[in-house]
């Protein structure tokens, strides 16, 4: 069974409630619960919740919903523990897909893509993401090289948008394995929103695939 998770806690300092707050028209969290319903190759998807809120909200949106206990939805609770208590939940998964609700924009047939390239690769585990280039000013490095931004040559950072694991992997406390797969996207899909900046440009953004005035 390939599995799609949409872990959405109550709690957020940077910018409260965000996963309920209105994106475009709708809460936040809709938007990844939609994408999920729009695969072809989940089998099914759950939202991971501890905020009765946030579960009423999702279930009116199609969604499954998973409780989780209030121990694991604290600032501190790693992702990896919220996956491993939906896997006890339902053990008869074998691929994870982990779908952030504060990453909303995704190409229609993303996350199939991603799945698919996961499957045809034979990989441990997929990210989506981008190749950073930051260098921090002044450093030794840059010092000695003087570095031309077009000739660093960055590394990959993941966006948060989509990941594809290996449900074994993750019950053994791991979600990367050896074989790692990654997915660039552009960066109107790297959009992670953690503040008011990151909504308000997800905003502009969703805007402008839906063809509404900015």
């Amino acid at each position: 069974m390939i599995l799609g998770v949409i872990p959405a806690r109550g709690g957020s300092k940077g910018l409260p409630r965000k996963n309920l707050r209105i994106l475009c028209g709708k809460p936040l969290i809709a938007w990844t619960i939609e994408a999920a319903r729009q695969s072809k190759l989940l089998d099914r998807y759950v939202v991971s919740t501890e905020d009765p809120e946030i579960a009423e909200v999702a279930r009116k949106y199609g969604a499954e919903v998973i409780i989780r206990p209030p121990e694991l939805a604290k600032d501190e609770t790693p992702t990896l523990a919220v996956l491993q208590h939906v896997l006890k939940e339902i053990p008869e998964a074998d691929v994870v897909v982990l779908l952030q609700p504060t990453s909303p924009i995704r190409d229609p047939g993303l996350i199939d893509y991603c799945i698919k390239r996961f499957l045809d690769t034979g990989a441990d585990s997929l990210a989506t993401g981008f190749i950073c280039k930051y260098v921090e000013y002044a450093s030794p490095e840059m010092r000695k090289q003087q570095l031309r931004r077009q000739d660093i040559k960055g590394f990959f950072y993941d966006d948060g948008n989509v990941y594809v694991m290996k449900a074994d992997l993750v019950r053994k406390g791991d979600r990367y394995g050896e074989k790692i797969e990654r997915v660039i996207l552009d960066k109107e899909q790297n959009i992670d929103i953690d503040d008011e900046f990151d909504f308000w440009l997800a905003e502009q953004v969703l805007k402008k695939r839906l063809g509404q005035p900015e």
